[in-house]
């Protein structure tokens, strides 16, 4: 447990680090390097299109990743009749002994968080927070988003170190040689340092792109089936009801406003029931 503490500290702070070297990087020195180009006019040049398109998609990352963390999954117990409550409505097991535990189907109790919710789909270590019925859509939006900045980062990346280093990556071995073939220049004193860690930093932005890309791709799947990965892990079924239904639960029927802003899951079943 205190291992797992310790990451709920060091995850968020690693990804905020990650996030302010991406913002320098970009605003000084990518941005920067992409006006020498004389053959495009200001208003449509290529440095302003590219910061104009980061600062969206950091804007929306950031914006989402704040929302998950605000709109924790509350306590939404005592639904089930079946379910033993002590006097403070606490779960009870049938011994006698109480546990912040329910025997409500997807319910789950996060030491970390301290926090019993339903629809409970996971710990994230990068927020420090409980995925589950308020913030689920925030934290796909904020994983699509993540992996888009990265992206863009990389694009970006690849043609600064492409003008820098005079390098081409027309083929496709250019970038999987590029990491040991810049290390023994490194340490030959042919290459920057501040290259060198541009160039660090592409890979890390690959790493994160995909993992996040491959994440969103799978919470997205959970979803149409109507399941949370909890409910995976324990064998429990998904819900039978059709799958526009179930995007609708997460995402609300004015789903797009969200997809483009970072924003509550507006019309979405979750919170009607709670302004009720």
């Amino acid at each position: 447990m205190l291992v797992l503490r310790f990451l709920n500290v060091v995850a968020p702070a690693y990804f905020l680090c990650i996030s302010l070297v991406t913002f320098v990087l970009q605003l000084f020195l990518f941005i920067p390097s992409m006006f020498k180009d004389p053959s495009t006019t200001p208003l449509f040049s290529s440095a302003l299109l590219h910061g104009s398109l980061f600062l969206y998609l950091s804007a929306n990352a950031l914006g989402n990743y704040i929302l998950v963390i605000q709109n924790s999954p509350e306590e939404d117990l005592g639904k089930g009749p079946d379910l033993a409550r002590g006097a403070k409505g606490v779960a009870e097991w049938p011994d006698g002994n109480r546990s912040p535990a329910s025997a409500l189907p997807g319910t789950h109790f996060c030491r970390l968080c301290a926090r019993t919710t339903q629809r409970h789909d996971h710990h994230c270590f990068f927020t420090g927070n409980c995925i589950g019925n308020s913030n689920m859509r925030n934290f796909i939006m904020f994983c699509l988003y993540t992996s888009l900045a990265c992206l863009d980062s990389l694009v970006a990346g690849v043609a600064y170190i492409s003008a820098a280093l005079s390098t081409s990556f027309a083929s496709p071995l250019a970038f999987l040689t590029l990491l040991p073939h810049s290390i023994s220049q490194f340490f030959s004193g042919a290459l920057l340092s501040s290259e060198m860690f541009v160039i660090l930093m592409l890979y890390l932005w690959l790493g994160i792109g995909l993992a996040c890309a491959g994440f969103c791709c799978h919470q997205m799947l959970l979803i149409l089936r109507g399941q949370t990965r909890y409910q995976m892990r324990k064998g429990m079924a998904a819900k039978g009801q059709p799958w526009k239904k179930n995007l609708e639960e997460v995402f609300g029927k004015r789903w797009l406003l969200g997809l483009l802003i970072p924003v509550l899951s507006v019309g979405s079943d979750y919170h009607q029931q709670k302004e009720k």
